[in-house]
């Protein structure tokens, strides 16, 4: 025997999702044309071969859809009941016998749906997209290496920093090299021209011809001695692999939920022995501070002295305490633990738009997908400010990742209650 599915069920949920894809279109769109104008300024304009180009955009994809999911379903959800609403369809099916309940259930099950998917898309697309792109590139850079010198900039290529004037294919003007020399001395070598020569012999390096050369470095043995040369011409080598390696190297953001779990553990598992091995040091440190105390109080030396001693032991022993709190603020464990709890609070933020397009659509009675559509992007932007707010907190201090990556949906459920409110009680 068939299942029977109400006409007012398959009716809503066909509204929801032709508003739900017409918003996803639209919202991809934004974020695609992004990545075009990126990829048009970084890439297109130092002639990478068009399919790279594809291949990077398809990479790219998972990132944009992890985004998508979320305010598309919140828009979408909210033209659609606005529509209805407007149309007066909600009450006529209230009329016909069918209760709020009943109307809100196929959305609330497309919500999920939404979440489940957008979930997946976080967990296991982004990941591998996020990776294939990151080796995509490294790949590039081999090729093209002028890929990653670009105009006006300052970047780090393990202990090599280069700031670059004006880059124009292969030329480069005015530029400065940061490194060190043999010996460990810190160089600094300036000069007027730069071209980029090609790597014919496939030895893995970008030579760098330089021209009008000034370079400067300081003796490390020798206080406040410098060395100095100036030179017509010079060629001045960089490992590919440095350059490669300078790309960002996977982290959270390209493993699943499971492996940043265990990487938690294991890191809290580090800092836990780091911690216990800290404590014991700063208890036999307690114990000698006491011990140097009670031999400097039993000492014949003037008062002046004993001061001055005592404070140089007080001020010692506070620099070893200091260290178990720097060592608490770990903050790549905190960069993890941020990571992982986004991969469930973005998906999550499906259901709860779900919950907060309801109500507020209810109050629609002009205008429909409009009002929905406006006030949606407006909610949207306000979720967008508010995630990167609390990421931002949580990268630059220790607030608790947990707290930071579930505010803004905190936030959507207490504005979801307070409709629900106004809607339903009055």
């Amino acid at each position: 025997m068939k299942k029977y599915i109400p006409i007012y069920f398959r009716y809503i949920s066909y509204e929801f999702i032709l508003s739900f894809f017409v918003c996803f279109v639209f919202f991809f769109f934004i974020f695609f044309a992004n990545q075009i104008l990126l990829l048009a300024e970084y890439i297109l304009s130092k002639k990478i071969p068009a399919i790279d180009v594809l291949l990077l955009l398809i990479y790219f994809m998972p990132t944009m859809l992890s985004l998508t999911f979320p305010f598309a379903s919140l828009v979408g959800c909210l033209m659609a009941v606005s529509r209805m609403a407007s149309d007066n369809e909600i009450l006529s099916m209230q009329s016909s016998g069918i209760s709020h309940k009943q109307i809100f259930t196929p959305l609330i099950l497309i919500g999920l749906l939404l979440t489940l998917t957008s979930f997946m898309i976080n967990d296991y697309l982004l990941p591998a997209g996020t990776m294939n792109y990151t080796k995509l590139y490294r790949k590039l850079i081999y090729s093209n290496p002028e890929l990653e010198l670009e105009s006006f900039t300052a970047k780090r290529y393990m202990d090599t920093v280069l700031i670059t004037g004006q880059v124009k294919g292969k030329n480069i003007d005015d530029i400065i090299i940061i490194d060190r020399t043999n010996e460990g001395d810190k160089r600094f070598i300036t000069a007027r021209k730069a071209y980029i020569e090609d790597d014919k012999e496939g030895r893995g390096i970008i030579s760098l011809t330089l021209s009008d050369i000034f370079s400067h470095f300081s003796d490390q043995k020798k206080e406040y001695d410098y060395n100095w040369f100036t030179a017509e011409k010079m060629i001045y080598n960089i490992l590919l692999s440095d350059l490669s390696l300078a790309v960002r190297n996977p982290g959270p953001r390209e493993m699943s939920s499971f492996d940043v779990y265990k990487s938690i553990k294991e890191k809290e598992k580090n800092l836990d022995e780091k911690l216990f091995n800290i404590r014991y040091s700063n208890n036999q440190n307690y114990i000698k501070y006491t011990e140097n105390l009670v031999e400097l109080s039993s000492l014949e030396i003037s008062a002046e002295k004993k001061k001055k001693t005592q404070d140089e032991l007080i001020s010692n022993f506070k620099n070893y305490s200091n260290i178990e709190n720097e060592i608490i603020k770990d903050r790549q464990l905190q960069i993890y633990k941020l990571e992982y709890n986004k991969k469930f609070s973005l998906p999550a933020a499906c259901l709860l738009f779900v919950l907060f397009s309801y109500p507020a659509g209810l109050f629609s009675r002009r205008s429909g997908r409009s009002v929905g559509f406006g006030i949606g992007l407006i909610v949207s932007v306000f979720y967008w400010c508010m995630l990167f707010a609390a990421h931002t907190l949580g990268v630059r201090s220790n607030f608790p990742p947990l707290l930071a990556m579930w505010f803004p949906n905190m936030v959507i459920l207490l504005l979801s209650s307070g409709v629900f409110f106004m809607r339903f009680t009055r």
